[in-house]
């Protein structure tokens, strides 16, 4: 199959870059495949490492008063789709979504959209989208059924979970995880270290925690310290943190360029995510370094986890559900390495890579069959 990713952040990229990185990383041994990513970008970036991946500038601009560069953007794209004859366009964002679609060439290729978010789909927009998308991947069961109630019910729907390197997301030995425990708790190992690298977005939920965390008994309170990698806060942000009086209960390490020493010294992970959150790669990053973790029963979450062996489930923003749950963690502290080592197991037997791409590579085959 000769393949092509797109995806229009400038940036980073979160999910969308780990997720395209991933799946060219793997396919590029059996098929040609293609990625277009603005200049700059994260995804171009990394994509330009991988070998046997072809990286091609685009830029995917958005709104009505960039419509010169959207025109220009455009006419680029329509060349590229012309002269390459793609099997397979795959695109993972409305922008990126759109301009494709404007620059398909006679000869279509099969174009399938990812999912990545919990975002209502409505609109004209969408509808008009949908009637031209062949394929969509849901990241989650959720999102597939809720797809199922929109404008892309008559496209052929599937449910592909995202799939992490479990490889480099392995459990740090004893030793190694003792050394960066010291590190965050002072030297004090009665404290519970519980934490996140899904970022420090508002829609995660860590000040939800955090929120939680002042409702506890202040013996409880001082037995708990919260770590958070991601962007730093804004002021207003830190302003609450201080407001709560946990300043000194809570730590932003910043963004990290590997959270894997982080995430070791934990005790439990967590993503308590409000919106827009649907699988989550930093929920299964943690769980396949044997971290088991407490999430919110939000899009599709749950389906990381069964409750009670590998983790825990708390309503969506119920911080006396989350002060609980907290508690909980601290009364079971001595069950928690054998949740996180299920969590581990659970890691290796559904978040592998191989698995993520073989069932991607099987959409694609069958997409193509059908037609």
């Amino acid at each position: 199959m000769k393949l092509l990713y797109t995806n229009f952040h400038t940036g980073d990229g979160g999910g969308h870059t780990t997720y395209i990185r991933e799946l060219a990383a793997a396919l590029a041994s059996s098929h040609e495949v293609h990625v277009a990513a603005p200049p700059g970008s994260r995804l171009n970036r990394e994509a330009r490492t991988l070998p046997g991946v072809f990286v091609v500038d685009q830029p995917f601009p958005n709104g009505l008063k960039q419509w010169r560069e959207r025109r220009r953007a455009r006419e680029k794209l329509v060349r590229y789709l012309r002269e390459q004859a793609f099997d397979v366009v795959h695109v993972n964002g409305s922008a990126d979504h759109r301009l494709v679609l404007s620059a398909m060439p006679a000869r279509r290729p099969a174009l399938v959209w990812t999912k990545h978010n919990s975002k209502a789909v409505r609109g004209l927009g969408a509808w008009w989208r949908a009637r031209r998308t062949d394929q969509v991947i849901a990241v989650c069961d959720y999102t597939r059924l809720e797809l199922a109630h929109t404008a892309y019910r008559h496209c052929r729907l599937d449910t592909v979970h995202n799939g992490v390197d479990i490889e480099h997301w392995s459990p740090w030995s004893p030793e190694q995880a003792a050394v960066e425990r010291q590190r965050w708790q002072g030297g004090d190992n009665r404290v519970l270290l519980l934490g996140s690298n899904a970022g420090t977005a508002s829609y995660k939920g860590w000040m939800d925690l955090l929120e939680s965390l002042a409702l506890l008994p202040d013996e409880a309170r001082a037995r708990v310290r919260i770590l958070i990698a991601g962007v730093p806060p804004k002021p207003a942000e830190r302003q609450r943190v201080t407001e709560l009086g946990l300043a000194e209960c809570v730590a932003f390490p910043g963004v990290l360029t590997d959270p894997r020493p982080m995430v070791a010294a934990l005790d439990a992970g967590f993503v308590l995510s409000y919106d827009v959150e649907t699988i989550s790669f930093a929920c299964r990053e943690m769980m396949a370094m044997g971290k088991p973790v407490l999430l919110t029963r939000y899009a599709g979450l749950p389906e990381n986890i069964e409750a009670g062996l590998d983790g825990w489930l708390v309503p969506v923003r119920d911080r006396e559900a989350i002060a609980a749950a907290v508690l909980n963690l601290l009364e079971q502290r001595d069950a928690l390495p054998a949740m996180g080592a299920a969590a581990r197991a659970r890691a290796e037997h559904e978040f592998g890579l191989p698995l993520f791409v073989q069932r991607t590579e099987s959409v694609y085959q069958r997409l193509l069959a059908s037609r």
